[in-house]
């Protein structure tokens, strides 16, 4: 790719010079350049539609902008930039690849790549956002786009599909990351996925642009989903991977945080509260009389805290300790971060396959701390999860609860659902490594945890 541009470069960069006409030619001839290129990203874009009529939106939604200093072509979103040098030699020698730059970019735009670095090693998530939106294209069987697979792509395909069902970049990231590659070798990797310049996509505290990018991108995706589910069945079994990558990033992406706040009750607690207390008659009274206040800190304060819920552990067969592990571990961070315990709580941790395991109470954090520590799976039968729900609704007749308010459920969602709605809040939470597109029950929440996702 690299050689490519350097090619064009040197075949269409000339040594400009200051004479007025030679500088009115040099306008007229960039407006004709700009013209004739704008005439083959339009091009590019019919070509893409009537093979992937599914991204009519998607393809349109970018208004081309000339831009000398581009490296390439490249996308902030929003706009498609394009050095018309480039692009019209590019076409001269290979058609094909302005289509397939022309689809990363669009892809880039689908899965928001543009916006979730989130704090990640920069060269490391672009490489990754380049392998993911390759490998959609690689899949594809379309001539305009179809070109072979070089022996780096093929080999880096292989080792992916070892780790992950789905491509994503956050999933890719973590892969590449593991692997530690040399210098050298991501020089290779970069030179071989790079076809764009990212230079353009927007800084993390340009939020107000960040969200205009992501409104317009969510409902450009989702219509895509629906578009290719429902009325162009033929052309989505051509697309490849590409419906499994649009479900996975429409999904809703609930904050777990603002989920086990649903489990929170208003009630008061021994504490000093700050925001009654006023200091300075404090100190000033001890300063008076030695060891005598003038007011004492109220010792009790209305605070909103988790006290009571279920906590339910998928252990069947699909289910592995080492994500559940995982599950408990996200559960935990959550819950000791800004007191977010009582300092006495009643949490029932169940496990269950087809059938109750174990049923472990825990009254304080300390107690959910060591649990973790110690845990050891049961069962490693079928997965049911009607007995659980049984087993909780017999536990508030005994009065096992003063009021619960939820009830979470980790399991990879191959099960028997309950078919009536419980009396307290449920969600159904899968981990994203393992995750595989399931239908829970409209009564319930569906929450799919990431790796190392910010609450």
């Amino acid at each position: 790719m690299a050689d490519t541009k350097r090619r064009i470069k040197n075949e269409e960069i000339k040594k400009a010079t200051t004479e007025p006409e030679a500088v009115s030619q040099s306008t007229a001839m960039q407006e004709r350049m700009e013209s004739v290129s704008r005439k083959i990203l339009i091009t590019a874009r019919n070509e893409l539609y009537m093979k992937m009529r599914f991204l009519d939106v998607a393809l349109s939604c970018m208004p081309f902008i000339p831009d000398t200093g581009a490296d390439g072509m490249g996308t902030d979103g929003l706009y498609l930039y394009y050095d018309p040098q480039y692009l019209g030699g590019l076409f001269r020698e290979d058609r094909v690849m302005v289509n397939r730059i022309y689809l990363h970019l669009v892809l880039h735009g689908i899965f928001r790549h543009m916006l979730r670095r989130k704090g990640r090693e920069e060269r490391i998530y672009h490489l990754a956002c380049d392998i993911v939106a390759e490998s959609i294209i690689d899949g594809l069987q379309y001539r305009c786009v179809m070109k072979a697979r070089s022996l780096p792509r093929r080999e880096m395909y292989r080792m992916l599909k070892k780790e992950m069902k789905t491509l994503t970049a956050e999933r890719v990231y973590e892969v590449l990351k593991k692997e530690e590659f040399s210098e050298t070798k991501l020089g290779q990797l970069e030179s071989d996925f790079r076809v764009d310049d990212h230079s353009y996509w927007p800084k993390d505290e340009d939020k107000k642009k960040q969200s205009q990018i992501e409104n317009q991108w969510q409902d450009i995706s989702e219509r895509m989903e629906t578009e290719m589910e429902t009325f162009s069945n033929e052309a989505s079994e051509s697309s490849g991977s590409l419906i499994d990558q649009v479900k996975v990033e429409n999904r809703e992406r609930m904050d777990y945080r603002e989920f086990l706040r649903k489990f929170s009750v208003l009630k008061e607690e021994m504490t000093v509260d700050p925001d009654s207390f006023d200091y300075n008659f404090y100190s000033y009274g001890l300063s008076l009389y030695g060891n005598m206040p003038l007011i004492e800190p109220q010792e009790w304060k209305e605070v909103q805290k988790v006290e009571e819920f279920v906590i339910v552990i998928d252990t069947s067969m699909s289910c592995s300790g080492e994500l559940v592990k995982k599950f408990l571990e996200e559960t935990y961070g959550v819950l000791s971060e800004n007191d977010s315990f009582f300092r006495k709580v009643n949490i029932h941790i169940i496990q269950c396959d087809d059938q109750i395991q174990t049923d472990q109470k825990i009254t304080c954090e300390e107690e959910l701390k060591s649990y973790m520590e110690k845990l050891e799976l049961k069962g490693e039968g079928g997965t049911d999860f009607r007995p659980a729900f049984a087993y909780v609704d017999e536990m508030i007749r005994q009065h096992a609860f003063e009021h619960l308010r939820g009830m979470i459920y980790f399991t990879d969602g191959r099960g028997i659902y309950p078919a009536k709605r419980p009396v307290y809040e449920t969600a159904f939470v899968f981990m994203e490594e393992e995750y595989e597109d399931v239908d829970v029950p409209p009564w319930a929440i569906k929450i799919i945890l990431e790796e190392g996702q910010d609450f």
